[in-house]
């Protein structure tokens, strides 16, 4: 009698890589995206499949950043270092609150997430406000907020989620952070930035965000919305003796009229007038924006920064 071997699958689903970590799939996301742990590869439908040495090393990161290391510094280690490392050190030794902290995001985040799906803009609000509480202004828009925006999006993209539920969450964060933009008492004497999203760019949340930011860090942020071209976003500021210049590019990333767009802005400018750029779709702009001179960061801290580095210019 024949026996069958039994074949094991050779990749996993995100659920299935988090129930044998211990980790929650926004904490992996987030080291997949934000430290470049792991690189899995996707599906047909563009869901993330994992193998089973990249769950292996999810699993000893998890472990070391409970040890005590911090995973910035150990998410690019080689395996066989990761290793290493955790064997040389007694379980549980040196407790951190990194992990606590990632865990703590990342029930905001599903929190959010799942109201957002239920269209539950009461629940929604609330969890924004518990997690301006836990984690300030500036966590709340880089732990909560910018994860929950890429993730919405890439599941929007991948079809696990409508185009109206993006809108909805679009809306519910653009109002919440227009409130709390408006809270900060600015001086007229600080510096202007104009904040947007030039033509054929819709998806304003990153504009929104790049609003809360500056006006947080003392900026005061004239937002003026989503897909305008080069000569009103120019004309507003040139109007307001704009300091810098903020825009959002999401998506598409193969626009063909965005390059002359963004051109023709910087002809419009004058040469005091900074431009940022940032947003996941940026990057395939980058030749245009160093023709240009504009700025690009890659996420909520880099744009922090080089607002913080203008503003030291304009005193």
């Amino acid at each position: 009698m024949s026996r069958n071997k039994l074949e094991m699958p050779s990749s996993f689903s995100i659920h299935t890589a988090a129930e044998r970590t211990g980790l929650s799939p926004h904490v992996i996301r987030a080291w997949e995206r934000r430290y470049r742990a792991i690189e899995p590869e996707r599906s047909a439908g563009k869901h993330r499949l994992y193998s089973e040495a990249e769950i292996q090393r999810l699993a000893m990161l998890s472990r070391a950043v409970r040890s005590g290391h911090s995973i910035g510094k150990i998410a690019a280690l080689p395996t066989e270092e990761l290793q290493a490392l955790i064997s040389s050190e007694a379980p549980a030794s040196r407790p951190t609150m990194e992990v606590g902290r990632d865990d703590a995001s990342a029930r905001f985040q599903d929190e959010a997430l799942n109201a957002a799906a239920r269209f539950d803009g009461v629940a929604l609000d609330d969890t924004l406000r518990l997690a301006q509480r836990e984690f300030g202004n500036q966590g709340l828009l880089r732990l909560i907020v910018a994860p929950l925006a890429q993730e919405i999006g890439e599941r929007w993209r991948a079809g696990e989620l409508t185009a109206a539920h993006e809108h909805f969450f679009t809306a519910s964060v653009r109002n919440f952070l227009g409130e709390l933009t408006r809270q900060f008492a600015t001086p007229l004497t600080a510096p202007r930035i104009i904040v947007g999203t030039p033509t054929g760019q819709l998806h304003e949340l990153g504009a929104v965000m790049a609003a809360a930011v500056a006006a947080n860090l003392g900026w005061r942020s004239i937002y003026l919305g989503p897909g305008l071209p080069a000569h009103e976003i120019a004309g507003a500021a040139l109007r307001n003796e704009a300091a810098a210049i903020a825009l959002s590019i999401v998506y598409p990333e193969d626009d063909p009229n965005l390059p002359r767009e963004l051109i023709d802005l910087a002809r419009l400018l004058p040469a005091s007038t900074r431009i940022l750029v940032g947003g996941r779709a940026a990057r395939s702009y980058l030749d245009t924006l160093v023709r240009i001179g504009a700025l690009y960061g890659a996420s909520i801290d880099e744009f922090g920064e080089q607002l913080d580095a203008l503003r030291h210019i304009q005193r």
